[in-house]
C-alpha cells in the first residue's frame, strides 16, 4: 500500500471533534456494553478491520464474552442476544445503509427513549465515520491495546 496522509499526526484537530463525540457518549444511557457491539458490527458491515480489532478487544476488556462477538455477523439467527440489543443491531443496520423505515423506528422507540435513539444514531453515525477514516488513511490493524484512547 501507497503511503498515505498520517491522519493521527496531521488531523489531530479533525479528530479531537471525534474524540469530543466518543467522550459524550461514554456517558449514554444506552450503555458501553450495546455501543461496543454497535460499534463492532457496524465495522463488519463496513470491513473495517481496524475498528474490529478495536472494538473486539474494548468489548472483551469490559467483558462481553466471546460467543456474542462471534454470532453478531449472525444475531439473527443468534439466541444470545436481547431484544433491545436486536432493536439496536437492526438500527445500526438500517441507519448504515441510509435506509430506515417507518416500523423499524418505531420498533426502537418502543425500547428506547428520546435520547437514547439520538445517542444510539450518533453513535452509528460516528463509527461509520471512524471506518470511513480508516479505509481512507489506513490505520494497521492489530496495534491497538484495550482502553487506548479512553
Amino acid at each position: 500500500m501507497e503511503q498515505r496522509i498520517n491522519i493521527q499526526e496531521q488531523g489531530q484537530e479533525a479528530l479531537r471533534a471525534l474524540f469530543g463525540i466518543g467522550a459524550y457518549l461514554k456517558k449514554s444511557p444506552v450503555g458501553q456494553p450495546l455501543l461496543n457491539l454497535i460499534y463492532f458490527r457496524v465495522s463488519q458491515l463496513n470491513q473495517c478491520a481496524y475498528c474490529l480489532d478495536m472494538h473486539h478487544k474494548d468489548a472483551r476488556a469490559e467483558g462481553e464474552t466471546e460467543q456474542r462477538l462471534y454470532g453478531l455477523s449472525a444475531w439473527r439467527e443468534s439466541p444470545y442476544y436481547t431484544d433491545r440489543e436486536r432493536a439496536a443491531l437492526a438500527w445500526a443496520e438500517a441507519v448504515t445503509a441510509c435506509a430506515a423505515p417507518d416500523a423499524l423506528y418505531n420498533e426502537v422507540t418502543a425500547v428506547f427513549s428520546d435520547r437514547e435513539v439520538i445517542d444510539l444514531t450518533l453513535a452509528i453515525t460516528t463509527i461509520n465515520t471512524w471506518n470511513r477514516i480508516n479505509h481512507a488513511f489506513y490505520n494497521e490493524p492489530g496495534m491497538y491495546r484495550a482502553g487506548q484512547f479512553g
